[in-house]
């Protein structure tokens, strides 16, 4: 792994935005999410640092959880009224309880957790496979429940993050299904489509929106416009100071606030099409135990760190 040192910088003054009106909200591509994060796992466990193991097993889960897509039922949107009403009040338009009694979303766990079981893993991960195809639906359910409202039992944390991964394939699903038109700003920091948190942010080189920021949402894999330089903790924009990692990819640094201390990473996408969010901010784990021995705390989730 990388070492984490005390190398920082003030904002990127690269054109900060060079368009005017970059589109709020962006769902996503289910076929394209777990795809492109299986392989991004792939490349940065090929570095063969102490992480390469753990990306290496990601980089697997991330492989099933894009191969079971074709075969899930459909899934039940809330009615356009009540998503429309959601979004007036600002308001995610996906709710984020009654999971555990969800058909649609107690299939994707049984379908991720066959796809799974036997395949190469931590050995701990898979006694944590035979132990959840073995359990109850509402025993599944409720973990799908506590997985959703970024809960873990400590004593859990492999079965929590098979949770998780079954609950990113079927909130991404669902936010795919949502207009992009139609979603409004819940808060900086939180997703429009589920409310969940960013996993990180990300300053994009797409055409129409060239050096703008979005956040990821660790869940639904949806992305939101954000400036470029704020806190999505706190929304302050002073002062904010950007970590990067010794002898670590300089496209990967984390935004860290004076006011409230906390951080989030941000991956320079505009730079290396290649970076993902979601993995990138796993294989930069360095920098948040740095951070954290600085007091530092972090405002961003990520199912696949729990424990960490």
């Amino acid at each position: 792994m990388p070492r984490a040192g005390s190398h920082s910088s003030a904002p990127d003054p690269t054109s900060i935005g060079e368009v005017a009106a970059p589109p709020f909200a962006l769902t996503p591509n289910p076929d394209k999410v777990f795809a492109a994060r299986a392989r991004r796992f792939a490349d940065l466990a090929a570095r063969g640092d102490d992480l390469a193991p753990y990306l290496l097993f990601l980089s697997g889960l991330c492989a099933a959880q894009a191969g079971i897509l074709a075969g899930l039922p459909p899934v039940v949107l809330p009615a356009e009224d009540e998503r429309a009403r959601s979004s007036r009040h600002g308001m995610p338009q996906l709710g984020r309880t009654g999971l555990a009694g969800d058909p649609v979303a107690l299939a994707t766990f049984d379908a991720l957790l066959a796809a799974l079981d036997g395949g190469p893993m931590p050995a701990q991960t898979q006694a944590a496979v035979t132990r959840l195809r073995a359990a109850s639906p509402e025993s599944r359910g409720a973990l799908l429940d506590d997985a959703l409202a970024e809960q873990a039992d400590p004593t859990r944390i492999a079965e929590t993050v098979l949770a998780a991964a079954a609950l990113q394939v079927h909130m991404t699903r669902m936010a795919a299904g949502l207009d992009a038109d139609s979603l409004k700003k819940v808060a900086n920091g939180a997703c429009p489509a589920c409310g969940g948190a960013p996993v990180a942010s990300a300053v994009v080189g797409r055409e129409g929106m060239a050096n703008t920021r979005f956040c990821t949402c660790a869940l639904c894999a949806t992305e939101w416009h954000v400036v470029r330089v704020l806190c999505l903790s706190c929304g302050n924009e002073r002062g904010l100071v950007f970590h990067g990692i010794e002898g670590g990819d300089d496209n990967v640094k984390a935004e860290t606030c004076p006011t409230c201390s906390s951080y989030t990473k941000i991956v320079y996408q505009n730079r290396d099409p290649a970076l993902d969010p979601l993995a990138d901010d796993v294989g930069s784990l360095a920098l948040d135990l740095m951070l954290a021995e600085t007091g530092k705390t972090r405002f961003s989730v990520n199912p696949f760190l729990i424990g960490y």
